[in-house]
C-alpha cells in the first residue's frame, strides 16, 4: 500500500471547515448558476455569506473561502484568525472546489486511511464539515446550536430559510441546525463552481490548446516515479469521463517544519498529529498515524498558498522545493539546536518522527545526494502546476 508515508508531493493545503472564519456580508449577490440551483442550495449560498452566523456578526463562511479566490482563503494568513480577538483556527484553510467528489473516511482493504473531510477525516460529509467552525471557539466562536440557530432567525435570511425548510423549523433548534448544514452542502454539491474544470490542463486534455514547453516539461516530471513522483498520491488519470482530481483522498506524514506564526505553537508541548489528534480524537491510539493528513488536490493550487495544513512554507515553489530538498538539505527547512544538529522534522515529537516517509521518491535520498529536481526543473513542475488554475481564457 502506500501507507501513510505514500505521497510524493503533496502540496498540502485543510480543509478546515465548510464554512470558516470572516468576512463576507449578509447575502450573497447571486450566483451566475442560481437558477439552476434547488432552492436548499440557493440559501445554502445566501448563508455561506451570512456574517451574522459567527459571534461578532463580522464573519462567514465566505471569509476563509473567497468565492473570487477558488473558494480558498483570499489572504496569506498562516491559519485564519478566529472571531474572537486573540484566537485561530489552527490549521491552514485551502479551498473547498472539488471536495463533492470526497467520500467519508475509511480504511482500504489494504489499511490505508481514505477519505473523510477536513484536514484529519473527520467529517464525514460536507454537511457535517459546516458544523465544525460553527461551533468552534477558535473559528465563529458560537456557544452551541440553539445560539447558531437563534441568530440565523435573526438573517436577513430568515424568511427565505423558513420558505425552504418550514414555518415552523426555528422551533425546533436541532432540526433547523441540520437543514442549516444541508443548505451548506447543497450548495457547494450544486454549484458549478465548485467543480468548475476550466483550466488551462483541462483545454489541453480536451485537445483545445498545447502547453507550453516548459509546462510540458513539468506535467512528464510530475508524474516521473523517479523523479517528482507527484502523480504518486496527487493522481493525474481521470476516472471514467471524469477529468483527474489530482488527489487520491489518502494521508501522508511529509514532516512540514513547525510554523512559529501560530498561536498554540507557543506552547512546546504542543503537536498538531493530524489523524491520531489532538481534534480528532477515535484514532489517538494509532501512533502509526501520528502526524498523517489528508492529501488535497492541487487544482489551483497556484492560487491558494500558504501551504500544508499549518501553512508553514509561503510560495509554490517552496512548496515543490520542500518535497525534494528536504532530505538532501535539511538545513534550509528546519532549526538547528545549540550544538549545531538539525532538528529534522520539528513538528513531530520525537517518537514520532519514524512515521514520516522516507522511502518513495523524492524522500528516498540523504545529505550530500543530488535532489530529485533540479532548480530548473523545480521551475518546469512549478509552470505546470499553474495550468490547473480554473478560468483560463486563451
Amino acid at each position: 500500500m502506500r501507507r501513510l508515508s505514500l505521497a510524493a508531493c503533496t502540496l498540502s493545503i485543510l480543509i478546515l471547515t465548510a464554512c470558516g472564519g470572516g468576512g463576507g456580508g449578509g447575502s450573497s449577490a447571486g450566483s451566475a448558476s442560481a437558477n439552476s440551483l434547488s432552492a436548499a442550495a440557493q440559501i445554502g449560498e445566501k448563508l455561506f455569506n451570512d456574517t451574522i452566523l459567527s459571534s461578532t456578526g463580522a464573519m462567514s463562511c465566505a471569509s476563509c473561502h473567497a468565492k473570487g479566490n477558488h473558494h480558498a482563503a483570499a489572504d496569506t494568513r498562516s491559519v485564519p484568525a478566529g472571531a474572537e480577538a486573540g484566537h485561530e483556527a489552527g490549521r491552514q484553510a485551502p479551498s473547498l472546489q472539488y471536495l463533492k467528489f470526497n467520500t467519508a473516511f475509511a480504511f482500504a482493504a489494504d489499511g490505508t486511511p481514505t477519505g473523510g473531510f477536513t484536514w484529519d477525516g473527520r467529517a464525514a460529509t460536507l454537511a457535517e464539515q459546516a458544523a465544525g467552525p460553527l461551533l468552534n471557539p477558535n473559528e465563529m466562536a458560537n456557544a452551541g446550536v440553539d445560539d447558531v440557530v437563534a441568530k440565523l432567525k435573526r438573517s436577513a435570511n430568515a424568511a427565505e430559510f423558513m420558505r425552504v425548510f418550514g414555518s415552523d423549523i426555528f422551533d425546533r433548534p436541532a432540526d433547523a441546525f441540520a437543514r442549516l448544514q444541508f443548505a451548506l452542502q447543497q450548495y457547494q454539491l450544486e454549484d458549478p463552481d465548485f467543480a468548475p474544470f476550466s483550466s488551462k490542463f483541462d483545454l489541453w486534455q480536451a485537445g483545445k490548446l498545447q502547453l507550453s514547453t516548459a509546462e510540458l516539461k513539468g506535467w512528464s516530471l510530475f508524474n516521473d516515479p523517479n523523479k517528482g513522483n507527484c502523480a504518486a498520491c496527487h493522481t493525474s488519470v481521470g476516472v471514467g469521463s471524469q477529468p483527474p482530481l489530482f488527489t487520491d483522498n489518502t494521508y501522508d506524514v511529509l514532516g512540514v517544519p513547525r510554523n512559529p506564526d501560530i498561536l498554540a505553537n507557543a506552547d512546546p508541548g504542543y503537536y498538531d498529529l493530524g489523524l491520531c489528534g489532538p481534534t480528532r480524537t477515535d484514532l489517538a491510539s494509532r501512533t502509526d498515524l501520528c502526524g498523517a493528513f489528508r492529501v488535497p488536490s492541487l487544482r489551483n493550487v497556484a492560487k491558494t498558498a500558504p501551504y500544508f495544513h499549518n501553512g508553514a512554507i509561503k510560495t509554490l515553489t517552496d512548496a515543490v522545493r520542500f518535497y525534494v530538498r528536504r532530505d538532501t538539505n535539511p538545513e534550509e527547512w528546519y532549526p538547528t539546536d545549540t550544538s549545531g544538529a538539525v532538528q529534522k522534522f520539528n513538528d513531530l515529537p520525537a517518537a514520532f518522527r519514524k512515521n514520516v516517509n522516507t522511502t518513495e521518491a523524492p524522500y528516498n535520498r540523504k545529505p550530500g545526494d543530488a535532489p530529485a529536481l533540479s532548480e530548473s526543473e523545480i521551475a518546469d513542475v512549478v509552470a505546470f502546476l499553474n495550468t490547473l488554475t480554473d478560468g483560463y481564457a486563451p
